[in-house]
C-alpha cells in the first residue's frame, strides 16, 4: 500500500521529501528577514522624534538609531542571502532531478504508431503511464524481463491509470518534451520562492499592521480594515491574469509545436518551395499568441495600478481619519515612519499577487510534468499490473525466440469504434512461431503487412494481448540483442563512434566490420576518415551509407541475436550482393541468430535457414527454406526468378579490398557540427540595436521614456507633499484644527492620480512596443531559418534552433521588456532620490557620490564576472535538448541494445555541466547582494548621522523626506545593478537570436526573377558543365556534368552508393552551391527565384517526411484541392497495390499521421510522399529512391501506374532496383560525381564491359530486365 501511495503521489511531495531540511531552515531565515525589515521605519521614527524635540529624553541616544539603520539592513541581508543560497541550491538540484526523471521516463515510453481520433475516447498512448515507487518499473509478471526470456500473460492485459488527454498534447512527443524542458522547467524554477510567500509575506504584513497601530493608533485600525475590504480586488485581477496566462501558454505550446514540426521537415519545406506558406502558418500562430500576450500585459498593468493605489488609498484614509475624525495632528515622525511602513505593505501586496501568479504558473507546469510522468503509456515491461493473479503458461525452454497465440497492438486500449482516422493495426500470431537459434531467419511479405511490427512485438515495443492462457512471447537478452532499424538511426557523432556505440575498440574486428559492410571505400572519400562527424540524423551520409553504418553497429556488437529491418533496401545491387556474401556468410555472423526483414528475397534466401511470410498482420506461412520452396508456390516462383544469376562480374566493379588502417584514420578534424559560441564581455550593440529598433523609432522612445520620467517626478512629489502637510501642523502645534486637512488631501489625491495616469500611459506605450518587438524579432528569426542554406541546417542541431524559439524568444517576449521597464524606472527613482538628498543636504554630495561609486564598482565586478557564467549556463542547455531529441528518435534502438545506462550517464554528464554553471551563477548573486545591502545601509546611516550631528537646525519634515529617499536610494542601488545585469544576461538570448538572424542566406526572391505563369510548359532540362559542392569552400561532389533531357522523357540514374546521385538531384533544385548552368524550358535557374523553381519542380527525397495531422493535410497542407483529386493521386501513387480491399485498416484521407509518419511503414510513407508529389502536377518530377522500401511486386505496380498517369511528365528517377528504370528512355550511370554512361538502355546493354550492362548482368532479374529493355515486359 505504501508503494502504491507513493506511486500516486504528486511530484511536488517527492521534492518536498528530498529538500524538507532546506525548506525548514529557509522558513526560519525568511522570518528573521521579515522582522528586521521594519528597522528602517522604526529608526526613522525615533530619529525624527529627536530632531523635533531634541531636549525630550528618548529610549536611546540618536547614535543607537543611526547604528540601527545600518545593522538592520545588514542582518536582513545576511539572513536573506543565506535563504537565497539554500533556495538556489534546491532549485539547481530540482532542475537536475526533473531533467533526469524526464529523460529516464522518456526511455520507457512506448513509441506509439496508432493515432487516436481527437473525438474518440482513446487516449494517446504517448500520454499515459504509471510510475512505480522511486521511478523504477515492474514487469507485467513477477520476474524482470531483462533476466527472464519469457513475458507471461495474465488473465487481463496490463492496464494503466491516467486521465483523459487532449489529442494535441500527445501529437508531438518531442515538442512536448521540449516544452517541459524549457518553458515548464523555467516556470518551476521561477516558483522557487513559495517558502518566502507563505512565511515572509504574512509575518511582515502582521508586523506592519502592529507597527502602524503603534504609530497612528486607532486610525491605523480603520486603514487596515479598509485594506482587508479592498484585498479581494487585486486577487480578482491576479486571477484574471492567471487565466489569460493559461490561454497564452496554450498558444505558445501551439507555436512551439508548429516550429518543432517545421524543423523536423525543414528539408521537405525547402525542396517544395513552401517557405512563404509555412512562414505564414507559423506567424498566424504567433499572432494568436501575441494577442493573448497583449491582453495579459494590459491586465498586468491593471494589477500594478491596483497594487500601487490600494496602499495609497489606505494611507489617505488612515491620515484622513487621524486628522479629520480623531482630530489628531500629523508630525514628521508619524508621517515618514508610516510612509515607510505603507511602502513595505505596497511592496508586499505587489510581491504577494505577483508571486501568486508565478506560483500558479509553476504549479501548472509542475502538474504538466506530473501528468507526463503518470499519463504517458509505457512499455509493458515497465507497466505495473493489477492485483489479478498471473497464470503460468507452458513456456518453452529459456533459449526460445518467438511467439505463441499472441496478439499485439500499438496502444493498450483501442478505440471502441474504429474510424478512418484511427488506424489500430493488430499483429496476430496464431499457434506457435519459433525462430531458429544460430541461424539466419528471413521475414518477408508485401508492404504494410506487419513485418516491422513483428520485430517491434518481439522487442517488447508493442502492447501484448494474450489470446489464450498459454500465450507468450520471448526474446532472451542474456547474450545481448543488436538492432538495425529500417530508417537508420545515426548519432550526431563520428562514424567510428556510431559503429562502436559505446563498445571497446578492437582494431581487427573493427576493420573486418568495415570491410564486410562495404564501408572501407566510403571512408576514403572523407578527409577525416572514420573520424568524420556525420551531423544530426546523419545528414552528411547518403541513405545507403547510413544503412551500412547502422548495420555495422549491429555486426560489431557481440550480441547473440541480431535483428535487421530491411537494411538492404537502400543499397544498390553490387553492395547488397557484397554484404550478403561477405557479411551474412562471414565469420562475424556465423553462429549468431539473425532475424532479417527484407524484400531482397532471392538474395537473402541463399544464406537464410528459416523463413516467415506475413500478410495483413498474420503469419501465412513459415518453415525451412527448403520446405517453403517445395510447398509454397508463390515463394518458390519469387525465388526462382532471382536465382537465374550468372557468374558475378569482375571484382573491379566494386573494389572492396580491406582498407589499410591508415586509410581509415583521421586525415582532418572531420568537424561538421559547429560548437555554439560563448560570447565574452557585454552584450554587443548589434543585438541591442535589433531589440531597440524593433520596439519603435526615436519618437516612440522619446514619448515612452519621457512619460516614465514625468511619472517618477510626480510620484516623488507625493512624499514631499505629505511632509508639507506635517510641517503645517508644526506651525500650529496647539491648534491642529486650523490646518486645512481637506486641502492637503485633495492636492495629494490630484498628485497621485496624475502620477498613475502618466505611468499608465507610458506603460501602455511600452506594451505596444513590446508586442511590436516580439512580432518583428520572431518574424526575422523564422525567415532567417527558412532561408538558411542546406549546409547550415545540416551543421546546426535542431535542439539548438528549438532553443532559439523557446527560451530565447521567451526572453524577448517576457523577460527583456519587463527588465527594460524596471531598469528605466529604477534609474529615474535613483536619480530623483539622489537629487533630493543633495538638494536638502548639499554637504553630503561628496560622501554620497563616493558610496554610489563604490556600489557601481562592485556592480561592475559582478556584471563582468557573471555575464560569461550566465552565457555558459545558457549554452550548456542546448546540448541537453539535442541529446533528448537524439535519444527519442532512436529510443527503440537504445532499448534493443540495452544502452539505457549509457545514455542516462551522458545525460548526467550534460546536466552536471549545466549544474556547475548554475551554482556559480546563483552564488555570484549572493556575493553582490550582501555588498550592495551593506553599502545601502552605510548610505542611509551616514546621511542620518550627518543630519543629526552635523547639519544645522534641520527641519524634521525635510529630514524625514531626505531619509525616506535615502532608504529608497539604498534599496535601488542593488536593484539597479541586478536589473542591469539581468538585462545583459538575458541579452545573451538577443545575441543568440541576432546571430541566427544574420546567418548565411539563400538568394532571396525578387520581382525581376518571377518566371512566366506557364513555366515550365514542356519540361525540357539542359545541364551545362555542372559542378556542385555542399559548401562554398568544400570539395566538389559533381564534376563538369553536361546532359540534356527532352520533355516527357523518363530518365533513370544509377550508380554505386555515394556516386553523387542524390547530390545531382539536389543540384537540379539549387539546394547546394553549384557552378555551371541548369536550364528548364530554356530559362537558367539562376534567373529564377529559388521558391518559384522549387515550387514548380517536384522532388521526392530518399527519406520521406510527413507532418502530424491527417493524410489529407500531408497531401494538401494548404487546402488547395478537393478530395476527388487527392484520392486520384493516392491511386496514381500505387496505394491500392499495398492495401487489398478486404482489410479493415485501410489508409484513407482522414487517416491520422503521427509526427514524422511513425504510424506508417517506410514503404507506406514513400507512397504518401509520391502521392503528395503527384498532387503538385509539376512538369518535372524527380524521384530519389522513392520506392526503395516497397516490395518488388508493389513497386512494379506503382511503376506501371506512374507510366500511365504521369506519361506527360519529365521523370528523373534515381533507383537501385534496375527494373524500376530499365524501361526508361535513357539511363545515366554516375561514378564519383562524373557521368560514365548516358544513353538508352538498349544501347548501354550492347556495350561490352559497360557499367550499366555489368549491373544488369549481376542482377538476379537479368532475363526479366533484358525483356523490359526490349519492351517485352512491364
Amino acid at each position: 500500500m505504501s508503494g502504491e501511495r507513493n506511486r500516486k503521489r504528486h511530484v511536488f511531495w517527492g521534492l518536498m521529501q528530498i529538500f524538507w531540511r532546506e525548506y525548514s531552515m529557509m522558513s526560519v531565515l525568511a522570518t528573521i528577514k521579515a522582522v528586521v525589515e521594519l528597522s528602517g521605519p522604526i529608526g526613522v521614527r525615533f530619529l525624527l522624534q529627536y530632531i523635533e524635540n531634541p531636549l525630550e529624553p528618548g529610549y536611546f541616544r540618536p547614535w543607537v538609531w543611526v547604528l540601527w539603520l545600518f545593522l538592520g539592513p545588514v542582518i536582513g541581508s545576511l539572513s536573506m542571502q543565506r535563504y537565497l543560497f539554500l533556495a538556489s541550491r534546491c532549485l539547481v538540484h530540482t532542475e537536475a532531478v526533473i531533467t533526469q526523471i524526464l529523460f529516464e521516463h522518456s526511455l520507457r515510453i512506448r513509441m506509439v504508431s496508432a493515432v487516436p481520433n481527437s473525438t474518440s475516447e482513446t487516449r494517446d498512448a504517448a500520454n499515459e503511464c504509471t510510475m512505480t515507487e522511486g521511478g523504477e518499473a515492474e514487469n507485467i509478471h513477477t520476474a524482470d524481463a531483462s533476466k527472464s526470456p519469457t513475458v507471461v500473460a495474465s488473465t487481463s492485459s496490463a492496464s494503466t491509470k491516467g486521465k483523459e488527454q487532449d489529442d494535441d498534447e500527445g501529437s508531438n512527443l518531442i515538442g512536448k518534451i521540449n516544452n517541459l524542458m524549457s518553458t515548464d522547467l523555467g516556470n518551476i524554477v521561477e516558483g522557487r520562492d513559495f517558502v518566502f510567500l507563505i512565511t515572509y509575506a504574512p509575518i511582515q504584513i502582521v508586523c506592519s499592521a502592529l507597527l502602524l497601530y503603534w504609530i497612528l493608533g486607532w486610525s491605523a485600525v480603520v486603514g487596515m480594515t479598509c485594506m482587508a475590504l479592498f484585498f479581494p480586488l487585486p486577487g480578482k485581477v491576479a486571477h484574471l491574469v492567471n487565466g489569460i496566462q493559461g490561454e497564452k501558454m496554450k498558444k505558445t505550446d501551439a507555436r512551439v509545436q508548429s516550429v518543432t514540426e517545421m524543423m523536423g521537415v525543414i528539408r521537405m519545406i525547402k525542396l517544395f518551395g513552401w517557405e512563404s506558406k509555412i512562414r505564414a502558418q507559423v506567424e498566424e500562430k504567433r499572432e494568436t499568441e501575441l494577442y493573448w500576450y497583449k491582453k495579459k500585459r494590459m491586465l498586468v498593468l491593471v494589477n500594478l495600478v491596483t497594487n500601487y493605489t490600494l496602499p495609497t488609498i489606505v494611507m489617505m484614509i488612515t491620515f484622513a481619519c487621524h486628522t479629520l475624525v480623531f482630530k489628531q495632528p500629523l508630525d514628521a515622525s508619524m508621517v515618514f515612519s508610516s510612509i515607510g511602513v505603507f511602502e513595505l505593505l505596497r511592496n508586499q501586496l505587489h510581491f504577494v499577487f505577483a508571486e501568486i501568479a508565478t506560483q500558479v504558473q509553476a504549479k501548472v507546469s509542475l502538474d504538466r510534468v506530473d501528468d507526463f510522468l503518470k499519463n504517458t503509456e509505457l512499455l509493458d515491461t515497465y507497466t505495473r499490473t493489477s492485483s489479478t493473479p498471473v497464470i503460468e503458461p507452458t513456456a518453452p525452454d529459456s533459449s526460445a525466440i518467438g511467439f505463441r497465440n499472441a496478439s499485439f497492438t500499438w496502444a493498450q486500449r483501442a478505440a471502441s469504434t474504429p474510424t478512418p482516422s484511427t488506424r489500430n493495426f493488430r499483429l496476430t500470431i496464431d499457434q506457435e512461431l519459433l525462430f531458429h537459434r544460430g541461424k539466419i531467419n528471413m521475414i518477408v511479405g508485401p508492404t504494410g503487412c506487419g513485418k516491422t511490427c513483428l520485430l517491434m512485438a518481439l522487442l517488447g515495443e508493442m502492447h501484448f494481448t494474450p489470446s489464450t492462457p498459454d500465450s507468450w512471447f520471448a526474446l532472451p537478452r542474456e547474450g545481448g540483442v543488436a538492432y538495425a532499424a529500417q530508417e537508420a538511426w545515426i548519432l550526431n557523432e563520428t562514424i567510428r563512434d556510431n559503429i562502436l556505440f559505446g563498445s571497446e575498440y578492437e582494431e581487427g574486428r573493427y576493420n573486418k566490420v568495415l570491410s564486410q559492410c562495404a564501408l572501407d571505400k566510403d571512408l576514403t572519400l572523407f578527409d577525416a576518415g572514420d573520424q568524420t562527424e556525420v551531423g544530426e540524423k546523419g545528414l552528411t551520409l547518403s541513405g545507403g551509407q547510413k544503412a551500412r553504418v547502422s548495420l555495422a553497429r549491429a555486426i560489431y556488437s557481440k550480441a547473440e541475436i541480431v535483428i535487421l529491418d530491411d537494411v538492404l533496401s537502400a543499397l544498390d545491387v553490387h553492395t547488397s550482393r557484397w554484404i550478403v556474401d561477405n557479411c551474412f556468410r562471414g565469420d562475424l555472423v556465423t553462429g549468431r541468430t539473425v532475424l532479417i526483414v527484407t524484400h531482397n528475397v532471392a538474395m537473402v534466401s541463399e544464406v537464410a535457414d528459416f523463413v516467415v511470410s506475413l500478410a495483413n498482420g498474420r503469419v501465412v506461412s513459415q518453415g525451412y527454406i527448403s520446405e517453403m520452396l517445395r510447398t509454397n508456390a508463390r515463394f518458390r516462383a519469387e525465388v526462382e526468378k532471382e536465382k537465374q544469376i550468372e557468374e558475378k562480374a569482375e571484382q573491379n566493379t566494386l573494389d572492396n579490398q580491406e582498407a589499410k588502417p591508415e586509410d581509415i584514420t583521421k586525415k582532418g578534424d572531420g568537424k561538421l557540427v559547429v560548437e555554439e559560441e560563448v560570447a565574452i564581455g557585454h552584450v554587443g550593440w548589434p543585438a541591442l540595436k535589433l531589440f531597440f529598433l524593433s520596439f519603435g523609432s526615436f519618437w516612440f522612445w522619446l514619448v515612452c521614456l519621457g512619460g516614465f520620467m514625468l511619472a517618477d517626478i510626480v510620484l516623488t512629489l507625493q512624499s514631499y507633499w505629505i511632509g508639507v502637510w506635517a510641517r503645517a501642523y508644526s506651525t500650529y502645534p496647539n491648534h491642529p484644527e486650523k490646518v486645512n486637512a481637506i486641502f492637503y488631501l485633495a492636492v495629494y489625491v490630484i498628485i497621485c492620480l496624475g502620477g498613475v495616469c502618466m505611468y499608465s500611459g507610458a506603460y501602455i506605450m511600452h506594451i505596444l512596443g513590446s508586442v511590436r518587438a516580439a512580432r518583428r524579432i520572431h518574424g526575422q528569426l523564422v525567415s532567417s531559418i527558412l532561408g538558411a542554406p542546406l549546409r547550415w541546417l545540416d551543421s546546426t542541431p535542431v535542439g539548438r534552433v528549438i532553443a532559439r524559439f523557446t527560451q530565447d524568444i521567451r526572453s524577448v517576449d517576457e523577460t527583456l521588456p519587463l527588465q527594460l521597464e524596471s531598469f528605466v524606472n529604477i534609474t529615474y527613482s535613483m536619480c530623483s532620490s539622489f537629487l533630493v538628498v543633495v538638494i536638502f543636504s548639499p554637504q553630503f554630495f561628496i560622501p554620497g557620490v563616493t558610496i554610489l561609486a563604490g556600489g557601481f564598482w562592485v556592480g561592475h565586478i559582478y556584471i563582468r564576472s557573471q555575464l560569461s557564467v550566465k552565457r555558459e549556463m545558457s549554452n550548456s542547455r542546448s546540448p541537453l535538448f539535442s541529446h533528448f531529441g537524439t535519444a527519442l528518435a532512436g529510443v527503440i534502438s537504445i532499448r534493443a541494445y540495452r544502452a539505457e545506462v549509457q545514455f542516462k550517464n551522458e545525460t548526467l554528464k550534460r546536466v552536471d555541466k549545466y549544474t556547475r554553471a548554475s551554482r556559480t551563477f546563483y552564488n555570484l548573486n549572493r556575493w553582490i547582494s550582501f555588498r550592495m545591502d551593506a553599502l545601502g545601509g552605510i548610505f542611509a546611516a551616514g546621511l542620518a548621522a550627518y543630519l543629526v550631528y552635523v547639519g544645522s537646525s534641520p527641519d524634521a519634515s525635510n529630514t524625514g523626506f531626505s531619509l525616506n529617499r535615502a532608504v529608497v536610494l539604498s534599496g535601488c542601488i542593488i536593484w539597479w545593478v541586478r536589473v542591469l545585469n539581468d538585462f545583459e544576461v538575458q541579452g545573451n538570448s538577443l545575441e543568440r537570436i541576432q546571430g541566427y538572424v544574420e546567418i548565411e542566406q539563400e538568394i532571396p526572391p525578387v520581382p525581376e526573377k518571377i518566371p512566366p505563369a506557364h513555366w515550365p510548359s514542356s519540361g525540357n532540362i539542359a545541364v551545362e558543365n555542372l559542378t556542385a559542392r555542399y559548401s562554398s569552400d568544400g570539395p566538389a561532389v559533381l564534376h563538369g556534368l553536361s546532359f540534356e533531357i527532352k520533355s516527357g522523357e523518363r530518365i533513370g540514374i544509377v550508380g554505386r552508393t555515394g556516386s553523387g546521385k542524390s547530390s545531382l538531384m539536389l543540384s537540379l533544385l539549387r539546394m547546394i552551391p553549384v557552378e555551371g548552368d541548369i536550364y528548364y524550358d530554356g530559362i537558367p535557374t539562376h534567373a529564377i527565384n529559388l521558391d518559384s523553381l522549387r515550387a514548380n519542380i517536384t522532388i521526392i527525397p530518399q527519406q520521406p517526411e510527413l507532418m502530424s495531422g491527417t493524410v489529407r493535410q500531408n497531401l494538401d497542407p494548404f487546402d488547395e484541392y478537393d478530395d476527388g483529386f487527392l484520392n486520384a493521386a493516392l491511386r496514381s501513387a500505387g496505394l491500392e497495390s499495398i492495401q487489398p480491399d478486404d482489410i479493415q485498416d485501410r489508409i484513407v484521407l482522414d487517416s491520422g499521421v503521427s509526427t514524422g509518419g511513425s504510424n506508417f511503414s517506410l514503404g507506406q510513407r514513400q507512397i504518401l510522399a509520391l502521392a503528395r508529389a503527384i498532387v503538385r502536377r509539376s512538369k518535372v518530377l524527380i524521384l530519389d529512391e522513392a520506392t526503395a522500401a516497397i516490395d518488388h511486386d508493389s513497386d512494379a505496380a506503382i511503376q506501371a501506374s506512374i507510366r500511365t498517369e504521369l506519361k506527360n511528365m519529365t521523370l528523373v528517377i534515381v533507383a537501385h532496383r534496375l527494373q524500376t528504370i530499365c524501361d526508361a528512355d535513357k539511363v545515366m550511370v554516375l561514378e564519383s560525381g562524373r557521368i560514365v554512361e548516358f544513353d538508352s538502355p538498349v544501347v548501354l546493354l550492347q556495350k561490352e564491359n559497360g557499367s550499366f550492362k555489368s549491373l544488369v548482368d549481376e542482377s538476379g532479374d537479368r532475363d526479366k530486365l533484358y525483356a523490359i529493355v526490349k519492351g517485352q515486359v512491364y
